[in-house]
């Protein structure tokens, strides 16, 4: 291609694949949506409680717009972020906890969330601020169990491969603050929850195991996913999720007042590529926003299509894909999803000519590794040939992120402090028209 195009070497499509991704995760950041979303003042009181890796952002965007149309109307509360996740606030605090297993200081944060809203009346007001990653981030035991049972079935639920609905399922069921329960302690005060949806479908009860909505799972359920999956279950939490009959219904009166609005979701940052791409006259093809399943095997069957698709056309192409992938841990390596992904579809690739891609968590932190996430190239493979890289042996040992490390072709920004999940984008050129060598 000529040197007029963004695809003239391969530096350049790195390069622009990077702003494609900058452009999308800018587009869901809290700064760009909680104006104009704002709720009337009430005669009483405004309490913000939230949690999660967006929250201390959504926090401090509201804060300051508060002050702004509101500055009669003073505000008070708490919220929970990940480690590194923080943004300054003057009236609300903003703690730090552990994700994404839990910890003692995402306990005491949902004690802290709770010990707010309790005593309120109905002329009160509570905004609560959720995003993706709140789940383990307000780690408050249902009556009767503790944290460490906690931190042991959540993280066998994440070494099974479980996708997230059944995790946060499972969450709601051993909780005191989720599955509604948030909410029902604020109750008579009318709860506005605004979320920023990391999961598939953006099922508002399953962002951060929904704390102020109520649930539509049974303790049933949750007891036949911990079963499905082969994970031993101590008879304290069995005895619990038999004897548990009191998460907060669809059909309580509490929740009749109560608003939701739903503020971001992967749609929204795969929309923004698209339109990025398209102003630069590139086909866009979407393969969906709510992608799950095993990240190496969605990577192996995307990289197929990629070469199917290449076969087929004389110009540029752009795949784009969201969701939330899982990984089944049988090693003992370092990666997250999407360097998973990323390196099943490099497996399949095996180095084709005029095919790059990338990978990030939109959070700026895939798995618990300090990388977004990563990026592919033709020239790859021959590079890791060189330094005798075995893509088998990196995947049986859960080991991508070390893989992309050894290649420097891991994406760090570090937090973004907005989540929408997985932003995947391939790049297809006519063989003939890839990046000069």
């Amino acid at each position: 291609m000529n040197d007029q195009t963004p695809f003239a070497s391969r530096e350049s499509i790195r390069s622009w694949l990077l702003r494609l991704a900058e452009h999308a995760v800018s587009k869901v950041h809290p700064a760009n949506l909680v104006q104009g979303h704002l709720p009337e003042p009430p005669c009483g009181r405004t309490v913000v409680v939230g949690a999660g890796k967006a929250a201390a952002a959504m926090a401090k965007t509201l804060e300051t717009a508060w002050q702004d149309s509101q500055p009669d109307s003073p505000l008070s509360g708490v919220v929970v972020t990940r480690y590194g996740h923080v943004e300054v606030c003057q009236q609300i605090e903003v703690l730090e906890a552990s994700h994404p297993m839990p910890d003692n200081l995402g306990e005491q944060a949902a004690k802290r969330m709770l010990e707010a809203v309790r005593g309120l009346g109905e002329d009160d007001l509570v905004i609560a601020l959720v995003s993706g990653g709140g789940s383990s981030l307000m780690s408050l035991p249902a009556p009767g169990l503790t944290l460490s049972q906690k931190q042991a079935l959540t993280r066998a639920l994440l070494h099974s491969g479980a996708p997230i609905r059944e995790i946060n399922t499972v969450r709601r069921h051993l909780s005191a603050i989720k599955g509604g329960r948030l909410a029902a302690a604020a109750h008579p005060a009318q709860v506005v929850t605004y979320l920023i949806s990391d999961v598939p479908g953006d099922e508002p009860s399953l962002i951060a195991s929904g704390p102020t909505l109520p649930d539509g799972s049974t303790p049933v359920d949750a007891l036949t996913i911990l079963e499905a999956r082969s994970i031993e279950i101590p008879d304290v939490v069995r005895h619990h999720f038999v004897a548990d009959t009191c998460a907060p219904r669809c059909e309580d009166d509490g929740f009749a007042k109560d608003e939701t609005h739903m503020l971001a979701r992967a749609a929204d940052a795969l929309q923004a590529a698209l339109e990025y791409a398209e102003h630069e006259g590139i086909e866009v093809r979407l393969l969906g926003d709510d992608l799950e399943g095993e990240a190496r095997q969605l990577g192996r069957a995307q990289g197929r299509l990629a070469l199917d698709l290449q076969l087929e056309s004389s110009h540029p192409l752009l795949l784009l894909s969201g969701g939330e992938t899982s990984v089944t841990v049988d090693g003992e390596g370092r990666g997250g999803r999407n360097v998973e992904y990323l390196l099943g579809l490099f497996e399949m690739l095996k180095g084709a000519e005029g095919i790059h891609a990338l990978a990030i968590d939109t959070d700026g932190i895939d798995g618990s590794e300090d990388n977004a996430g990563a990026m592919i190239s033709p020239d790859c493979w021959q590079r890791a040939e060189a330094a005798q890289l075995s893509v088998a042996d990196y995947l049986a040992r859960n080991d991508a992120y070390t893989f992309f490390q050894t290649l420097n072709d891991l994406i760090i920004t570090g937090p973004t402090r907005t989540n929408v999940n997985d932003f995947r984008a391939i790049l297809v050129l006519p063989p003939s028209k890839g990046e000069e060598e």
